[in-house]
């Protein structure tokens, strides 16, 4: 396996080893929830109801938004990435900086698709462990969710109402 970036890609500007330092985390954090959850006794589900896929789905789907686009979450991007537009609603597009780690970081931090493996990972853990809480937590996330699509649905109506 090669981690030089230069045979990666025409710019040589992948940061491949923090891609690597990143995905370490998120393993190492799976295997560490795994393990702590088998020594507290910590028992599966015997199976995820379809409505709580959904339920989970939809608030993956807003804590990678909150994460990677909210305004009032900048400073959690700030140190890895930098403003470059606005995007719909009150939504803001950041673009990564540095390079190495923190490059990878901001490429995660800027990448609501990126977040969401890493939410629904969190989320997944929350579930297994105390599965009422989740609910509850998931439930407020997609009711944010569902006031997202509300809102776009009335912005869209008024602008068809001008024409």
């Amino acid at each position: 396996m090669t981690t030089d970036a230069a045979g990666y890609d025409d710019r040589g500007d992948v940061p491949l080893g923090g891609y690597a330092a990143l995905a370490s985390v998120f393993a190492g954090s799976a295997g560490a929830f795994a393990l702590l959850a088998r020594r507290r006794g910590v028992r599966l589900p015997e199976g995820v109801p379809p409505w709580d896929v959904a339920l989970i789905g939809a608030a993956t789907y807003k804590t990678s938004r909150l994460l990677t686009r909210d305004k009032i979450t900048s400073f959690v991007r700030a140190p890895f990435t930098r403003r470059t537009g606005q995007g719909e609603g009150a939504e803001v597009i950041d673009e990564p900086r540095g390079s190495g780690l923190r490059r990878a970081v901001g490429d995660l931090v800027s990448c609501p698709f990126c977040t969401a493996a890493w939410a629904a990972g969190a989320l997944v853990c929350s579930y297994t462990a105390a599965p009422r809480l989740t609910r509850l937590v998931c439930g407020g996330l997609g009711a944010l969710t569902v006031s997202d699509w509300l809102q776009y649905a009335w912005t869209a109506t008024q602008e068809t109402a001008k024409d």
